[in-house]
């Protein structure tokens, strides 16, 4: 889409569990993206990242478009839409093809990508992302640009993620359902990834936690590259649930009572003082201390941290995240939850705020939308190399058409 002047239009699409946020940027190849709209609406139609109830999901997203587009006063037409779930999977392939010029060019880096994403994968699950960690050229390891490098055979490394084809086909039908066409879908950790993480994080090693409503998604990089994704069904909502049970408060109550009150660390909560919690049906409202609402939250938040850390052992890279823990998602917004993951982790940790963006940066620069400004990231990304691609294709299409012309002129 062309936004206005030479600039073009960008949208992401974070579908979450508990909200569905739509954001638009404006960019030109090379500059950072300015994000000159969003919208944001209540999401009821999802369970644990998946869509359960397609028409309450499209009533919500039509709901952020629209807001999205009175703010950034543009018609939307297509998005690049977040996906998550604990259908997510992902493997590392390798893939190998000779040299055709002694020389790699742009076809060669395709052509071994494509040969390392020919790997066999379930029947019920279809590829979302891949990317390249690193090229090997003639046995000489660790190139991250191979392209112009001379040698005979070329092999690549690539990381894979691949999700449930059903809950991808229900996110593009509920997207298409509001007149709109998926760009691409991307896993919500990948998304993330581009808006919080700086590059010396992705060099020394670094794991990033995105906790939402619903998942809780994990993205671990290594030397610059992607090395192993994973989500899991624990999250926000779990917490929710807990003081609800706990404090015996409708959910709503406790949702709110979360993110006013609610301190990941017990002893952070001091003893004297107290909140005010509404009861269930007509009883009178009662007063608890601050204290025992954190007794609720933390035991659930040492859980969620135990479960990360068992996949980031099971990974294989525990001892390579050098950085540490990047915290993102809207359940990360939490006072307490830094010094806990760094009681149980034993590595430093930060909370993930969006970068590389510019004009309504305020507004996202909140971890909440990290996943959002992520999507607009790598959207621009990837349109900025389909053009530089199509222009390239366009200059050997209009050659060659030249020279079919002159051989009908000759003959």
């Amino acid at each position: 889409m062309k936004g206005k002047g030479e600039k073009s239009l960008i949208v992401g699409l974070d579908i979450g569990t508990s909200k569905i946020v739509a954001i638009v940027g404006e960019y030109a190849p090379g500059e950072p993206v300015e994000v000159i709209g969003i919208g944001s609406h209540h999401s009821h139609g999802l369970k644990r990242g998946v869509v359960v109830d397609i028409e309450s999901t499209v009533q919500s997203i039509q709901r952020a478009i629209e807001e999205a587009e009175l703010m950034a006063g543009c018609e939307i037409r297509s998005v690049y839409a977040g996906i998550s779930g604990s259908h997510i999977r992902c493997l590392n392939s390798h893939g190998i093809v000779p040299i055709r010029d002694k020389e790699v060019t742009e076809g060669d880096r395709e052509h071994v990508i494509e040969a390392a994403r020919a790997v066999a994968i379930p029947a019920d699950q279809e590829r979302l992302y891949s990317e390249a960690q690193e090229y090997v050229i003639d046995g000489q390891e660790g190139i991250r640009h191979p392209i112009g490098m001379s040698g005979v055979r070329l092999e690549a490394r690539v990381h894979l993620v691949t999700g449930a084809m059903s809950a991808a086909q229900n996110i593009r039908k509920c997207v298409s359902r509001c007149g709109l066409k998926v760009d691409d879908l991307v896993p919500q950790q990948v998304a993330s990834s581009y808006a919080v993480l700086t590059q010396d994080e992705r060099d020394l090693g670094v794991c990033l936690v995105d906790i939402g409503a619903g998942t809780t998604d994990i993205a671990i990089f290594t030397q610059g590259a992607l090395r192993h994704t994973a989500s899991l069904p624990i999250a926000g909502d779990q917490v929710t649930n807990d003081i609800a049970v706990a404090l015996r408060t409708p959910t709503a109550h406790a949702e709110e009572i979360k993110v006013k009150y609610a301190c990941a660390l017990a002893q952070l909560a001091h003893a004297e003082e107290t909140i005010q919690v509404p009861s269930v049906g007509d009883r009178p409202p009662r007063r608890l201390a601050r204290q025992t609402l954190a007794e609720v939250v933390q035991p659930r938040y040492e859980e969620l941290f135990s479960l990360v850390q068992a996949e980031l052992r099971r990974s294989g890279y525990e001892s390579l995240v050098a950085a540490g823990i990047v915290l993102a998602g809207g359940a990360s917004k939490m006072e307490g939850v830094v010094e806990l993951a760094e009681e149980i982790f034993h590595m430093p940790v930060r909370i993930g705020i969006p970068q590389h963006v510019t004009g309504l940066a305020d507004v996202v620069s909140n971890q909440i939308h990290a996943t959002g400004v992520g999507l607009l990231i790598y959207g621009s990304r990837q349109e900025t190399r389909n053009a530089n691609g199509s222009q390239r294709s366009g200059a050997a299409s209009g050659l060659w058409g030249k020279v079919k012309n002159w051989i009908a002129g000759e003959f």
